[in-house]
């Protein structure tokens, strides 16, 4: 739009807004509406803003009745040469390019015409057909060369004229025979240049099928075809036309992206006339690309001003290439005047942010989220707890936080890295519960197989046995009210109700379905709502250490292959999009953090220490509010401690080292649930339960025990013990009255153990926790204030032969 605006259509199909408020660059958001779909392009066009989404129809932005942008369809209403408007069906398009002078844009539809759109006020369609005996797969140029003279590329990769001032209208550019050895096309816009040659020569370049660059010269009236080639061993995707802010520029500069992600500038001496050459020989320029990213192919980039160009990342974010000392991120638009390019000044490349919706960090800027100030001007200062509690925080320096895999040195061989064994019991200890409904049903997987669940009817607790011919072995997701477990086999299954029965699907009999071991940790975060897509789908570990994603949006159960870090296995999922928007964080065999970007396909490695080796435990993410991106993932270390990776705004990612609440014991288990964004449950060797919880800006443990101690013989003294562990522990008064009064706290056979079990417990609601006891039960662990949490009960299951009463039924 501007040097200080520029307008992204995003992987994911976002349209967001760069733009500078004379601080700093932010963001801002200006999607299309979720029943219209993703957007595929954006326009601006003599002041009006239009948006073309991926099902071929446009959109415009007005503003409403309350000055609020908003999306309304733009539908073109085709006219004759007579200007007779006629009846059509929908057009619908595929891609557009504005013309030079930025007052009309030129489309080719769907079905193969050129369409051109040219007056906004009052609309103007204009239907300009086909080639004959061709189609219109792409527009080259579009009134650079001359006004009202369009260039287009069909599908076969012929070259057309389109002038309406001429006869024919339509003019092929054919080639000589023999002149190429592929002279066919790619269907993508061109770059046109005056004056290479002379002052009134014109030059269309071009990139064949093969990625070679070819000329297309108009030189005293006489066209004629050039090929440039390519550099060596390189496939050229894509032209960018960087425009110099003096005029005696002694060449031109077009930038290529390639296949492999790279970014070459292809320097053209000008020629002024016969008696003036310039000796410099045309020069390919290799800028590369950024340190662990791509540029993305096929892509052209955008320069927004002299010296700086923008490219589009094959990972969702942006790129900005420009001469050293004059841009960057940070870096606002300059006084052109005191850019000078001269050939010996250096190109750098500086990454951009990307928002949440390509699984980046960058904030919004709205009045709800992100910067507050996104018009004023004055720079934020993030104010979130975690920004206090960074102040004990390792510094890193300026070491890259995402990583390419394939780049980074392991530990060893690939092979080497998967002799990690995992224990026989691994899928029970992690999987063993699973809410199904907040406060009234969650489901006990059992070591026998056997699948229970637990739940509120009728004003009373009942357990119901859901049958299946096979043992099971843990539930690994919820989803839209079906359970999905996987049997011993490895089969992932789903228990819904269909109509007024239960049924069992197996997921695994799909086609590319696969055997996994284990799924997400959790399905959202206690007391936020979960955000339905069209996209959304569950991810899974396979038995071969491949991540798998299972879409179950609209029940279109489909299978999809994630594969695994080139250097890797992957043991177990972390976090899957809790955290970040279509991110799927994982733990290697190697025990490091490895990310997977669902919108681009591609994975990450995150920086980590040597001397850190993470569990192969699933996680718990932490955010405290759904208006920031500020958050954190927990993690247990190899040696039982407590890690944290956390992110905002000012530092970025850092590591920060917990430990355990003190010498003797260890963390067990995997971390969680947490609440709140300040409070996390953890599982200790000795069998308690700790909460890491944040004391206005310190981190800071409470033991919260177990369910009960054990009967005292001596009335006395365990009344004596009984109030020093209300004091020091979570102990609901009531609970520990009547806990000598449970028939089974005077069990002497040694069959009742109330110490808490290796097992991952579940958050049942907003302030309640599920946890295994080491006997089979279950205690519930209840909040009564912001971080005091008391025992309110135990539960007495199917299989415990400490036994306490319940209701069993069979579900059918």
């Amino acid at each position: 739009m501007s040097e200080t605006s520029v307008w992204i259509t995003s992987q994911s199909g976002c349209i967001y807004e760069r733009f500078w408020n004379g601080v700093q660059w932010v963001v801002a958001p200006h999607d299309l509406p979720i029943s219209e779909g993703h957007a595929a392009s954006i326009f601006i066009v003599n002041h009006t803003i239009l948006a073309l989404s991926e099902s071929g129809y446009l959109y415009q932005m007005q503003l409403n009745e309350i000055s609020q942008p908003i999306w309304l369809e733009f539908v073109p209403t085709l006219f004759q040469t007579t200007d007779t408007e006629i009846e059509s069906s929908r057009v619908l398009i595929k891609a557009g390019v504005v013309s030079h002078d930025g007052e009309r844009v030129y489309f080719c539809t769907r079905s193969g015409t050129l369409l051109e759109l040219a007056e906004i006020e009052p609309t103007r369609w204009v239907n300009h057909g086909q080639p004959p005996g061709a189609d219109v797969a792409a527009v080259a140029d579009a009134g650079t060369i001359r006004k009202e003279v369009v260039y287009t590329i069909s599908s076969i990769g012929n070259l057309y004229e389109y002038d309406r001032n001429s006869k024919p209208l339509w003019k092929k550019h054919i080639w000589k025979e023999g002149a190429a050895k592929d002279a066919s096309l790619e269907p993508l816009k061109g770059a046109a240049l005056h004056g290479l040659i002379r002052d009134h020569s014109i030059s269309l370049f071009l990139l064949t099928k093969d990625g070679i660059l070819v000329e297309r010269r108009l030189n005293q009236r006489k066209w004629k075809w050039l090929v440039h080639g390519s550099p060596k061993n390189q496939h050229l995707s894509s032209i960018t036309h960087a425009q110099h802010e003096d005029s005696n520029e002694k060449f031109f500069s077009l930038f290529f992206t390639t296949s492999s992600g790279s970014v070459f500038e292809y320097r053209i001496p000008k020629r002024a006339g016969n008696s003036q050459e310039n000796q410099m020989a045309e020069t390919w320029v290799n800028h590369m690309h950024p340190p662990h990213a791509k540029a993305a192919r096929g892509i052209g980039g955008l320069q927004f001003q002299v010296g700086r160009i923008v490219f589009p990342l094959d990972d969702g974010r942006l790129a900005e290439l420009h001469i050293s000392g004059i841009g960057g991120d940070n870096v606002g638009p300059i006084n052109s005047a005191n850019v000078r390019r001269k050939s010996t000044m250096k190109y750098v490349w500086s990454v951009l942010d990307a928002p949440e919706t390509e699984g980046w960090n960058a904030e919004y800027c709205t009045e709800e989220r992100g910067p507050t100030n996104c018009i004023m001007g004055i720079r934020d200062e993030p104010n979130d707890l975690g920004t206090a509690r960074l102040a004990t925080r390792r510094r890193k320096g300026s070491q890259q936080d995402y990583l390419i895999p394939s780049v980074v040195a392991s530990n060893g061989p690939a092979n080497a890295l998967d002799k990690y064994r995992f224990a026989d019991n691994w899928i029970e200890r992690n999987f063993r519960l699973r809410v199904m409904q907040g406060g009234r049903s969650f489901f006990l997987i059992t070591d026998g197989g056997f699948t229970f669940e637990y739940l509120y009817t009728e004003h009373t607790w009942i357990w119901l046995r859901h049958d299946y011919p096979a043992a099971i072995k843990g539930a690994v997701g919820n989803y839209n009210g079906s359970l999905y477990v996987i049997d011993t086999a490895g089969s992932l299954l789903i228990r819904e109700r269909s109509g007024n029965q239960l049924a069992w699907i197996n997921c695994t009999a799909f086609k590319k379905g696969g055997q996994v071991t284990g799924g997400p940790p959790w399905d959202g975060i206690p007391g936020r709502a979960l955000k339905v897509t069209p996209e959304d789908a569950l991810f899974f570990v396979s038995k071969n250490g491949r991540l798998l994603q299972f879409t179950v949006a609209l029940r279109k159960f489909k299978w999809k292959d994630c594969q695994n870090p080139p250097n890797t296995r992957v043991a177990c999922i972390i976090d899957q999009e809790l955290f970040r928007e279509n991110i799927v964080f994982v733990v290697g065999t190697n025990g490091r953090l490895y990310q997977y970007n669902k919108v681009t396909d591609l994975w990450h490695e995150h920086y980590q220490s040597q001397h850190l080796i993470l569990s192969r435990l699933p996680g718990t993410a932490m955010r405290p509010s759904s208006m920031s991106l500020t958050g954190s993932l927990f993690m247990l270390s190899e040696d039982g401690g407590l890690v944290e990776y956390h992110w905002n705004s000012l530092d970025g990612w850092n590591w920060v080292e917990h430990g355990a609440p003190h010498k003797g014991v260890t963390l067990v288990g995997s971390p969680g649930p947490s609440f709140e964004g300040n409070q996390l449950f953890l599982i200790s060797s000795d069998g308690n339960v700790y909460l890491r919880y944040v004391d206005q800006t310190a981190w800071k443990w409470k033991n919260c025990g177990f369910p009960y101690i054990k009967n005292m013989n001596d009335d006395q003294r365990q009344e004596k013990v009984r109030q020093k562990w209300i004091q020091d522990f979570c102990v609901d008064e009531d609970f520990s009255t009547n806990y000598k009064e449970s028939e089974h706290v005077d069990d002497l056979s040694g069959n009742c153990d109330p110490k808490i079990a290796s097992i991952r417990p579940i958050p049942f609601s907003e302030d309640s926790v599920i946890f295994e006891l080491r006997d089979g039960r279950l205690g519930e662990l209840k909040r009564v204030d912001s971080t005091q949490w008391i025992w309110s009960r135990t539960i007495g299951t199917p299989t415990s032969l400490c036994m306490e009463n319940y209701w069993t039924a069979l579900a059918s």
